[in-house]
């Protein structure tokens, strides 16, 4: 029988860690500078963004995305220094996304993905198919600076969601496209619920699903 992973606790109030704290405006700038220097190199990166000016590309998506939507929505948590980000979507219907920030996405991610632009809605409407049906948190966004890596940040920044969902029993769920990712996650409890490819069929995606821990 092959032994499950193990499920890493994270709240336990006599373990001392990082302070991490919900994003805020002041933020946006160091957001997104922290999530394209971790993620610059990705495979998603590579895949979903032209040559062309990638990297700009890049730090505009994590402005967009992570940081205003995170702060528009409260979704957003980082380290106090902002070395560490999680960006969540939350439960649909619990946090309307304001309409100038819901018009900024809309109008600049086809020209963020530029002639990947089909490629990638194609797979985010796969991925959306096999998320899950229940009310549930979405990981869209999770990086640490490489200078701070090792020192328990990712955990951190992804507290805050983790424990509420144990405590009002929700959903939580991502889509990543390396097993290194789904091996991370599943430290925490998430669970491969469905095995896609990109619409191009050039990178697998693992959509994983954390149900919360019983009471």
């Amino acid at each position: 029988m092959t032994q499950g992973p193990t499920i890493r606790r994270i709240d336990d109030p006599d373990e001392e860690g990082p302070d991490v704290r919900l994003a805020e405006t002041r933020d946006v700038p160091r957001i997104a500078a922290t999530l394209t220097v971790a993620l610059a190199d990705s495979r998603w990166t590579r895949w979903a963004l032209p040559d062309d000016g990638r990297m700009q590309r890049l730090t505009r998506l994590h402005e967009l995305d992570a940081g205003h939507r995170g702060v528009a929505t409260a979704s957003t948590w980082v380290t106090d220094d902002v070395d560490a980000v999680a960006a969540w979507e939350p439960p649909a219907g619990t946090a309307p996304l304001p309409a100038d920030v819901a018009e900024a996405l809309a109008r600049e991610l086809p020209h963020i993905t530029g002639n990947r632009a089909r490629v990638v809605a194609e797979t985010a409407a796969l991925v959306g198919a096999a998320r899950p049906a229940e009310p549930h948190w979405w990981l869209s966004h999770l990086g640490v600076r490489p200078s701070a890596r090792r020192r328990g940040l990712a955990a951190a920044v992804l507290a805050p969601v983790i424990v509420r969902s144990d405590t009002l029993q929700d959903l939580a769920a991502a889509a990543v496209y390396s097993w290194a990712n789904v091996r991370f996650l599943r430290g925490f409890g998430f669970d491969v619920t469905a095995e896609l490819r990109t619409s191009d069929d050039e990178l697998p995606v693992w959509v994983v699903t954390r149900r919360p821990l019983p009471r």
